[in-house]
């Protein structure tokens, strides 16, 4: 009996970057769904339509599949997102819960992989540094990577109320309406002066000098 011939080399190539494709895709969206701890190597492999040998091939581990979801996703949105449209795509991202094998889905999968060991840790620092560069510059004022904390730390924390606590009503909450609501504010936050506390305004809620 013959055996199958074996493929030229680029198509070989091109195999193997469609099934690593298919793999990611199907851990960034059972991570994001599930959680790391709750996603095994055999339902991503079977998500994929692969061997889980392969991913064992081409990550490593579990772990090394979720530090390269977490590395691509936000890269990619960090590279085709102005940075003043930056916060409102990656909210929206999440509010939306994209449907399965579409759309960025990089903030869900961040959520529950907080705290997953020394190598997805790194990427999620030098993450969060990619995007306080990318948006501390949008207020203009020296405190700008103060202000880019602030937003992010705002951001994942609807994102921790809505998708991992599930906690009513902002869980159910219409998308369009948390936008606006969170865009209004946020714009006040870029727009702040620098010094506005009131002890030194004089505005109204200054404290008062106890005699």
């Amino acid at each position: 009996m013959e055996s199958a011939p074996a493929l030229p080399s680029q198509e070989r190539r091109r195999d193997a970057a469609a099934t690593r494709r298919r793999l990611l895709e199907a851990g960034r969206d059972l991570f994001a769904e599930h959680g790391y701890e709750r996603t095994t190597v055999r339902t991503i492999a079977e998500r994929a339509g692969v061997n889980q040998a392969l991913l064992f091939r081409y990550f490593g581990s579990k772990q090394g599949l979720l530090t390269e979801v977490l590395a691509q996703g936000g890269l990619e949105q960090l590279r085709s997102t102005p940075p003043e449209e930056l916060f409102e795509a990656a909210l929206r991202s999440m509010l939306t819960r994209s449907a399965v094998g579409a759309g960025d889905r990089t903030l869900e999968v961040y959520l529950r992989s907080i705290g997953r060991g020394d190598e997805t840790a790194g990427t999620l620092r030098e993450l969060g540094e990619e995007y306080q560069k990318a948006l501390s510059g949008l207020s203009g004022t020296a405190d700008g990577p103060l202000r880019a904390d602030l937003a992010m730390a705002w951001l994942l924390g609807i994102g921790m109320m809505r998708t991992v606590v599930a906690r009513e009503p902002l869980a159910d909450a219409d998308p369009d309406e948390v936008c606006r609501l969170v865009l209004g504010a946020l714009g006040h936050l870029w727009a702040a002066p620098e010094r506005g506390c009131p002890e030194e305004s004089g505005e109204p809620g200054e404290r008062v000098q106890e005699h």
